[in-house]
């Protein structure tokens, strides 16, 4: 009966997503992994009539929900480098009150980040058991993915910075050695203790630099993604969709930030509704 639930949960956040998000005259549309996207895909297969519409996956298993809907896939390189999507779709292993998001626990974070930074909007698709206050309430670690060479070094890092004890992922055999992603990279799954998010440091709840024990949301992927080794980490934070390409400038010096975050996050809860928290 839970399970059911859950899935019922996940449909009706995806159908109301797209319902709202999805226009059938789009050009590019990005598609995220796991199992709420089978339900993204589905309805969105329901309302488009447009056979030009490009769909860009963010691994093999988003691929293959693509191809089997009769959709048609296209690699995110193929495109020339000023492509921006339409809107992109994914969901999340947990999402905060600003909107800030862990993501990775079905290993394509690096493709899913890359994905959400070319959308004008990213929008989330979750169950109710996703929504929290704050990173780290349930879902337990931060997936992080690594050059396997530079593993060692990046769990030494890691616990530097205050992980309790980070681990590289293995397969569900574990014989088979460690997981690897579609770029042959590892993941390490490192805990923290619950993020803090910036209205908290604004607050005096903590400095969120780590220097207290205490770690904000955007300066915490800061610190992971510094690590030599590290390609990509599962926090997807800082600004959303219609702040993407934007040019800041510190000392002088420009650099170029795009969006991680989602316009929204579309929750499905247990008696059947569908929840929304949209950017402020």
């Amino acid at each position: 009966m839970a399970d059911a639930t859950v899935e019922s949960a996940k449909r009706a956040a995806a159908q109301q997503a797209v319902k709202d998000h999805f226009d059938p005259s789009a050009t590019n549309v990005g598609i995220g992994s796991g199992t709420t996207i089978v339900y993204v895909v589905e309805a969105i297969k329901e309302i488009s009539t447009n056979p030009a519409i490009r769909f860009i996956p963010t691994g093999y298993q988003s691929r293959q929900v693509i191809v089997k809907a009769g959709l048609t896939p296209v690699a995110f390189d193929s495109l020339p480098e000023d492509t921006m999507f339409d809107v992109a779709f994914d969901g999340a292993d947990e999402v905060d009150a600003e909107l800030n998001c862990i993501k990775g626990g079905g290993a394509c974070l690096f493709q899913e980040k890359l994905v959400a930074e070319k959308a004008r909007k990213f929008v989330c698709v979750a169950d109710y058991r996703k929504k929290q206050e704050r990173l780290l309430t349930v879902w337990p670690t931060i997936p992080i993915e690594v050059a396997p060479i530079a593993v060692p070094t990046v769990l030494k890092g890691l616990r530097t910075l205050g992980s309790t004890n980070p681990k590289l992922r293995t397969t569900l055999l574990e014989k088979s050695g460690p997981l690897k992603t579609d770029q042959d990279f590892f993941i390490v799954d490192a805990p923290f203790k619950t993020l803090l998010i910036e209205a908290d440091v604004k607050a005096g709840k903590g400095k969120g630099d780590g220097s207290d024990g205490t770690w904000e949301v955007n300066k915490l992927s800061e610190a992971i993604k510094a690590l030599t080794g590290v390609l990509e980490v599962g926090i997807f934070s800082g600004l959303n969709g219609p702040d993407a390409e934007t040019i800041r400038s510190t000392d002088g010096v420009k650099t170029v930030t795009s969006g991680q975050k989602p316009v929204a996050v579309y929750f499905g809860m247990q008696d059947g509704s569908v929840e929304v928290r949209t950017a402020k």
